[in-house]
């Protein structure tokens, strides 16, 4: 251990507990100890001190015990002579900052309300307000969702700014390529490097994954907190266990340190908290290193690191694993672009919006088409400069292993095969269809010819194991999309009849869905044709493509086995797959039920069912809603409680498309059970749900279902469900 780095983080953790001290004080006299203390529609309290401790922070006075803890983990002031030849000590110091600093960013929040944007994505550069500060839950379970399935491989921690904004952009979109998130804290000089991106006219904010935390080195706490919030709600970690939270968070949460610019010592105080984590430091200036086993399997600190270098030797540190795909396009390709928006301003003209887009993925025999072949019938982007025209695209695909339910998995990826191209916009599929090209990339040569090349490459890469064969044809001309159109929607309605039409007793194999189980170790989806996945991302036809693209995948196949309850839908087959896969924690399963062993909930569930006793019935509440609900609970705080693979009877979650499924809670009673959702989602969801209504013989059910404009108490609710004469109160006692 250097005794540099010992004497730096020592002196910058004192200096920021005893600032931190300070401004606890001031607020303290000025708003008194029951002055709200927050990060806005956030669950677990303030997450590191949470996580760690267990300490619920609410107010000013709640949150007098962290900051006294940080003061007491302190270790003595020591020389710059002095050898401090253990890392525990300055973990420790590193740990107080952290807390210090945790509440010091919920009272800026107090302080200064407007200072970040709370619940926004995309931060309103054009009116000078950059920093977003804490990511509110629905966007960390959107983005948790993206490390669960492998669309994102880690977080690049970005403290300080790069030497130019020129270096700063190719830093950038060199993580973006490789799918990694870019957190950007602190300024060095006067700047940040996300105001180094906004010179370049980079796009800044959680869609295009560089994420401006906050100017100061204390909105690290963001970053860290983000990672124990997931711990949290996807990996079921409990409150206190800290050894537990932060081993998860090194196993499963790829993340790490640039410090680019002079460390000083506050710097370096929250570089050894970052350690806590498993989280590496590599920086651009010669700092000691630090190298000591057991936190772990890398060096903690590595110095003098070229700016060209950075991103690789940060990969080769933490250990990233990184999938690139190379396609030859005049435009960077990744995940990280999908977010991407092209405005107005930069817009060089657009398909659909005003006009026609439609898009179709059709099986063909193998001697039908030309592997490779791109066609472009019409206008290309160079002549159809400023305003919307009509684009048909087609992708036809044949290979031996191809089936024709496979068509509409194919086709959407479209949408994110498309958005992953830099400078490029697209929205929407079928025949809503929208995609915008940018200035920029015309200005790079790209044309209809590179959709075409993407297309290809991709289908390639992803299916390969079904295809042999992708040709694709773009038309452009008004009269040939308008053809083309016609023949598209009744392809639409023929598959769409094929799913609805399906019920669990014509399949005797369900499927798993175990893409959570990097997060929810215990969770296992089963996916059936009337249970569709939590998540609500795959269908059973999804999961059946999906097994056959990757045998050994997430998606494998489970024998339904001896029908054990088939109101319930509890199967013989079911229970021991799950058993065997939940690590032998979950014994039953009941598909049809929320009140008998329901299935397990990763956290990452579109909605969140509840049972309401006294209306005997059921609530359900999507990741959208963020205000109360009867149960006395949020979304987020529903989604804390049972997320991490739990199986909590009277819960329930599931996806907005199985509300209207004849499955869904079958085993209940089944929709007659519901008394209330928010209202966003009835008119969600309302032609399927009126649909599925008269079927039960209920045909205005739909409106006899409370929601928020009603009241957001149980007695409320149970009052409107009197008044409405809803079938609940008529039916047998739920809990019985």
């Amino acid at each position: 251990m250097s005794k540099l780095v010992a004497f730096a983080v020592v002196q910058g953790a004192y200096n920021i507990v005893s600032k931190a001290e300070g401004i606890y004080k001031k607020a303290l006299e000025k708003y008194g100890g029951s002055q709200k203390l927050e990060f806005p529609d956030t669950a677990y309290y303030l997450p590191i001190i949470y996580s760690l401790t267990g300490i619920k922070v609410t107010d000013l006075d709640s949150a007098k015990k962290p900051l006294e803890l940080a003061r007491a983990l302190l270790p003595p002031h020591i020389k710059r002579d002095c050898h401090l030849p253990y890392l525990g000590p300055i973990l420790d110091a590193g740990m107080a900052a952290l807390f210090a600093e945790e509440i010091v960013e919920a009272i800026r929040y107090v302080e200064d309300p407007d200072f970040y944007q709370p619940g926004v994505e995309d931060p309103d550069v054009e009116n000078g307000k950059i920093w977003l500060g804490a990511a509110d839950d629905n966007i960390m379970r959107k983005r948790g969702v993206e490390c669960v399935d492998g669309s994102t491989a880690g977080f690049a921690a970005i403290v300080g700014a790069a030497p130019d904004s020129e270096t700063a952009k190719k830093i950038a979109e060199e993580y973006q390529v490789k799918s990694i998130y870019v957190l950007m804290h602190a300024n060095q000089n006067g700047t940040t490097f996300a105001e180094q991106l906004i010179e370049q006219g980079v796009q800044i904010g959680w869609n295009t994954r560089l994420i401006p935390f906050g100017p100061d080195i204390s909105s690290v706490v963001f970053s860290l907190g983000f990672a124990c919030r997931v711990a949290m709600a996807f990996g079921g970690m409990q409150p206190g266990n800290y050894k537990e939270i932060l081993t998860y968070c090194k196993d499963r949460v790829f993340a790490f340190v640039n410090a680019l610019g002079e460390v000083n010592a506050e710097w370096a105080a929250n570089a050894a908290g970052a350690i806590n984590w498993g989280v590496p430091v590599i920086a651009d200036t010669d700092i000691p290193e630090i190298r000591v086993t057991g936190i772990c399997p890398y060096e903690h600190i590595v110095a003098n690191v070229k700016h060209d270098e950075i991103v690789s030797k940060s990969i080769e540190v933490r250990g990233v694993k990184v999938t690139i795909t190379e396609i030859d396009i005049p435009v960077a390709y990744g995940p990280a672009f999908e977010g991407e928006r092209v405005r107005k301003d930069d817009l060089y003209c657009e398909f659909g919006g005003k006009a026609l887009a439609v898009e179709l993925c059709k099986m063909v025999d193998m001697n039908e088409i030309e592997d490779g072949k791109i066609e472009i019938i019409g206008p290309d982007i160079p002549e159809l400069e400023g305003k919307s025209w009509p684009l048909a695209i087609h992708v036809q695909v044949a290979g031996r292993e191809m089936q024709e339910d496979f068509e509409p998995i194919l086709e959407r990826q479209i949408h994110h095969f498309i958005n992953y191209a830099q400078y490029i916009m697209h929205i929407g599929q079928r025949d809503i269809a929208w995609i915008r090209i940018s200035k920029k990339a015309t200005e790079k040569g790209f044309t209809l010819k590179h959709i075409g090349k993407i297309l290809h490459a991709k289908f390639h890469q992803d299916f390969g194991s079904i295809l042999d064969k992708v040709q694709v044809t773009l038309y452009t001309k008004p009269e040939d999309v308008e053809k083309f159109v016609e023949k598209a929607r009744a392809e639409y309605k023929k598959r769409d009849e094929r799913v609805e039409k399906m019920t669990d007793e014509d399949v005797d194999i369900f499927y798993s869905c175990t893409l959570c189980q990097s997060f929810a170790p215990n969770h296992v989806c089963v996916v059936s044709p009337e249970r569709t996945g939590l998540c609500g991302a795959y269908n059973w036809l999804d999961c059946k493509a999906a097994h056959k693209i990757n045998p050994t995948g997430p998606n494998q196949p489970v024998e339904k086995g001896e029908v054990l309850d088939e109101e319930k839908g509890e199967f013989k087959g079911v229970n021991e797959f799950v058993f065997k896969t939940s690590r032998q924690t979950v014994e039953r399963v009941c598909m049809y039920s929320i009140v008998h062993y329901p299935m397990t909930t990763c956290g990452c569930c579109e909605c969140i069912a509840a049972v309401l006793p006294n209306c005997n019935g059921i609530m359900t509440v999507h990741r959208d809603y963020t205000g109360d609900t009867p149960c006395g609970m949020k979304f987020t705080t529903l989604a804390g409680m049972m997320g991490g693979g739990q199986q909590s009877p009277g819960f329930l979650g599931h996806s907005k498309f199985n509300i209207a499924q004849r499955k869904f809670l079958k085993g209940d009673g089944g929709i007659l059970r519901l008394v209330w959702m928010p209202k966003s989602l009835k008119e969600e969801i309302r032609e399927r749900f009126e649909q599925r209504a008269k079927e039960v013989g209920v045909p205005d059910l739909l409106d006899r279902i409370a929601d928020e404009t009603v009241g957001t108490d149980e007695a409320t609710v149970l009052e409107f469900l009197k008044k409405k004469d809803h079938p609940a109160l008529k039916m047998p006692p739920i809990m019985g």
